[in-house]
């Protein structure tokens, strides 16, 4: 990454994370299922995604490092230990009001020598969206 700065994908997912819990709301999390690394269970895949509960009642001993997710949780009765890279997390939201954060798929920084900034461009419109 240009500047030297890392991702703040981890930052904003730990943020997010604490805001929903501590309004005692349901942090989930829309992960892209075919991202390299991701370790879900099959039959939670849907159009390859899977939505994953991520609250501290639903999983047991929940890591959010700065590079992968991790947790242990019961999918159909059967314990199933959940590995995430945090590139494939697309979104990060409360179940009950669909509040939170779509990240992009590219979270390198904007740079001075990024050939679609310039002076006489208007800003590109933002890629997010609402999650309900």
């Amino acid at each position: 990454m240009s500047g030297g700065m890392t991702s703040n994908r981890p930052y904003l997912l730990r943020a997010l994370y604490d805001w929903i819990s501590n309004n005692d709301m349901t942090p989930h999390i829309l992960v892209d299922a075919g991202f390299n690394g991701v370790d879900v269970p099959e039959q939670a895949v849907q159009k390859g995604k899977v939505i994953l509960n991520i609250d501290n009642a639903a999983v047991h001993e929940l890591e959010m490092g700065n590079e992968w997710l991790t947790f242990s949780a019961r999918f159909s009765g059967r314990q199933h230990a959940v590995s995430v890279p945090l590139e494939a997390v697309l979104a990060i939201y409360s179940k009950e009001n669909g509040q939170g954060m779509m990240f992009a798929q590219d979270d390198e920084p904007l740079t001075p020598t990024d050939p679609d900034i310039s002076p006489d461009k208007p800003p590109r419109r933002s890629h997010l969206t609402i999650v309900k």
